[in-house]
C-alpha cells in the first residue's frame, strides 16, 4: 500500500472525532465508540496487528480511564465538599475584594494558580481544581471550561516537575545511540546537559507565545461571555494580563536555563503570583471598568454545567479565610511534596505498584501506582476538609452523592477515549509490516513539508498530544522523529525537538479527554463538541 493511502487511514480515527465530535456536535460518549471501532478495525484488518495486542491495549486504555476517572471524582468531592462547609462563598469573597473584575481572577486562577498546579502534578489535574474553582466564584461553567483549556499550554511542557522533557524527550532521545550521543556532545558533555539545552529552547518558544495566553482568555471572556460580545473589552485588560504574562514567563525562562526543565512552571508560577496578587490587590494595571458576566437568569443553557455550587454562607457566620483556602493549600502543598525527588514520599508512594506484565501475551504492560496518582491526594484533602470545616454527615452523604453520579456520567466517553488512543499508539509489529499509525502519519507530513518542516514540526507535536491527551506521549513517540528530520533538512535538530515540545504542549488544548475531563468536572457532560 502507497505511504498516501497509509497516511489517510492513519488519520481516519482523529477524523472521526472531528467529523462527529466537533463538525456535527455529537456528545463524546457517542463520537468516541465510532473512534475507537475505526482505529480498531484499521489495527486489526489493515495493520494486522494481532488480537491480543489490540485487546491489551484497549483495557490498558480502561485502567488509564478510570485512573482519569479517579481525578474527576476528587475534584467534584472536594469542591462538593467545599460547598457544603462555606469555604467556597469566602473563597469568593477573597477575589472579589481583590478585583471583581472577572479577568483579572480568570488570569490568577487560570493562568497562574493553574501553572502552579501543572507544574506540580501535571496529567490534567490542573483543568480538576482550577476549572471547578472558578464555576464555584460564579462563571459559566462553559467560560471555565474555557479557561482552564486555553492555559493548558505555556507550562505544559514543564509540567509533572518536567516530566514531558524528562521523560518524554529523554526515552525517545535515548534509544539512539547515536542521536544521545551527540544531544550529550551539544549540552557539554553529558546528556543531562544537552536536555537541559532542550528545556531552556522550548522555555525560550513559550515564553514568545505565552506572552498572549492571558489576554487571549480576556478576550475570549468578553467576546462569548459579555453581554457586549465585544473583543473591545477584553483588550482593555491588556496591560493587567501581559503584565500577567511576563511575571510569570521571566522567571520561568530563568529557572529553565538554570536549574533544567523540573522547575520552570512550578517556581515561575509562584514568582508571578507573588507579584500580580500584590498588584491587583493595590490596583496597578487593573482596568479602570470591571468586567461583569451577565445576570445568571439571562444565561443561555449551553453555558451552565449540572454543578452549579450555592453561593450563599453556611450557619451565618463567615469562615476564617486562611481556613477557607487551606484545602487548596493542602492540594497544592501534597502535590509538590510528592512529586519532588529530593523528599522521601515520591519514592515511597511510587513503591507501591500494580503491575500486570506482558498483558494476553503482548508486550503491554499495566503499570499503576495508585497513591502516587493526584486522585489520591484530593481524596485525602476532602477527607481532610470534611474533618477541619466540621462539614455535617448529611453534607458528606450529599458531597460524596453528587460526585459519584458526575463521574458515572463522564465515564462513558472516557471508556471509549483512552482506548482508541492506546489502540492508536500500539499499531506496530502487525503482520503487514508497516509502522504504528502515528508514525505513518509523521512520515507523510515530513515528505509533504520537506526544507519547510520547521514549519510542520510543532503541528506533529500538537497533533501527537491532542489525539493522545497528553505532552509527554507525544514527545515519547516524536521526538527522535522530528531530531532525524531536523539533520536531514539541515536545520538544528535541538531546535526542531524544542518545537515539537511546545506544539505537545498547544496539543494539550484540544485532546478529547481533556476536555472530557474538564467538561465533566463542572457537569457539561455531551457538550464536548
Amino acid at each position: 500500500m502507497t505511504t498516501t493511502a497509509l497516511a489517510f487511514l492513519s488519520l481516519l480515527p482523529i477524523a472521526v472525532v472531528g467529523v462527529f465530535l466537533v463538525g456535527l456536535r455529537w456528545p463524546a460518549s457517542r463520537a468516541m465508540p465510532l473512534s475507537y471501532l475505526t482505529a480498531a478495525v484499521l489495527a486489526l484488518f489493515i495493520w494486522q496487528v494481532p488480537f491480543v495486542t489490540v485487546a491489551a491495549a484497549t483495557v490498558n486504555g480502561v485502567v488509564v480511564a478510570i485512573r482519569l476517572l479517579a481525578i474527576i471524582f476528587g475534584a467534584i468531592l472536594l469542591l462538593n465538599v467545599m460547598q457544603e462547609s462555606g469555604a467556597l462563598v469566602r473563597i469568593r469573597r477573597t477575589f472579589t475584594d481583590l478585583s471583581p473584575d472577572r479577568r483579572v481572577q480568570a488570569i490568577i486562577i487560570g493562568w497562574l494558580f493553574g501553572s502552579f498546579i501543572e507544574g506540580a502534578a501535571g496529567f490534567g489535574t490542573p483543568a480538576a481544581v482550577a476549572v471547578p474553582l472558578l464555576v464555584g466564584l460564579g462563571f459559566p461553567a462553559m467560560a471555565a471550561v474555557l479557561v482552564g483549556m486555553i492555559i493548558q499550554s505555556t507550562p505544559v511542557s514543564f509540567g509533572a516537575v518536567g516530566t514531558p522533557i524528562l521523560v518524554g524527550v529523554s526515552q525517545s532521545l535515548a534509544t539512539d545511540d547515536r542521536i544521545a550521543a551527540a544531544v550529550a556532545l551539544a549540552g557539554g558533555g553529558t546528556f543531562d546537559a544537552g536536555l537541559q539545552l532542550i528545556g531552556a529552547r522550548v522555555a525560550l518558544l513559550h515564553g514568545c507565545a505565552g506572552v498572549m495566553i492571558p489576554l487571549i482568555v480576556s478576550c475570549f471572556l468578553t467576546r462569548y461571555f459579555g453581554s457586549e460580545r465585544s473583543w473591545r473589552r477584553g483588550f482593555e485588560a491588556a496591560p493587567f494580563a501581559v503584565f500577567a504574562a511576563l511575571a510569570m514567563i521571566i522567571p520561568y525562562v530563568l529557572v529553565a536555563n538554570l536549574l533544567g526543565p523540573e522547575f520552570p512552571s512550578l517556581l515561575g508560577s509562584l514568582c508571578g503570583l507573588s507579584i500580580v496578587v500584590t498588584a491587583a490587590r493595590r490596583g496597578w494595571l487593573v482596568p479602570k471598568r470591571p468586567f461583569e458576566f451577565p445576570d445568571r437568569d439571562s444565561w443561555p443553557n449551553d453555558w451552565m454545567g449540572t454543578i452549579t455550587p450555592h453561593i450563599s454562607e453556611v450557619g451565618g457566620k463567615p469562615m476564617p479565610i486562611g481556613l477557607a483556602w487551606l484545602p487548596y493549600g493542602l492540594v497544592a502543598g501534597l502535590l509538590v511534596a510528592s512529586r519532588l525527588p529530593e523528599l522521601p514520599f515520591k519514592a515511597w508512594l511510587l513503591s507501591w505498584k500494580v503491575s500486570v506484565p506482558n498483558l494476553f501475551g503482548s508486550e503491554i504492560e499495566i503499570q499503576e501506582t495508585p497513591l502516587y496518582v493526584p486522585a489520591s491526594l484530593l481524596i485525602l484533602v476532602a477527607a481532610l476538609t470534611c474533618l477541619l470545616h466540621r462539614v455535617s454527615w448529611e453534607g458528606v452523604r450529599t458531597a460524596t452523592g453528587k460526585s459519584l453520579r458526575t463521574v458515572l456520567a463522564a465515564s462513558t466517553a472516557l471508556i471509549f477515549t483512552v482506548p482508541m488512543v492506546e489502540v492508536f499508539l500500539h499499531s506496530e509489529g502487525g503482520a503487514a509490516g508497516y509502522e504504528k499509525m502515528p508514525f505513518v502519519l509523521a512520515e507523510a507530513i515530513a515528505a509533504f513539508a520537506g526544507s519547510a518542516w520547521p514549519m510542520f514540526a510543532p503541528w506533529l507535536g500538537g497533533l501527537g498530544a491532542s489525539v493522545a491527551g497528553s505532552n509527554t506521549l507525544s514527545n515519547m513517540m516524536f521526538s527522535q522523529f522530528q531530531y532525524e528530520v531536523g539533520e536531514r533538512i539541515g536545520v538544528n535538530p535541538l531546535w526542531i525537538v524544542a518545537l515539537q515540545a511546545v506544539g505537545g504542549a498547544a496539543g494539550n488544548m484540544i485532546g478529547v479527554h481533556n476536555v472530557v475531563s474538564a467538561s465533566a468536572v463542572v457537569g457539561m457532560l455531551g457538550r464536548e463538541g
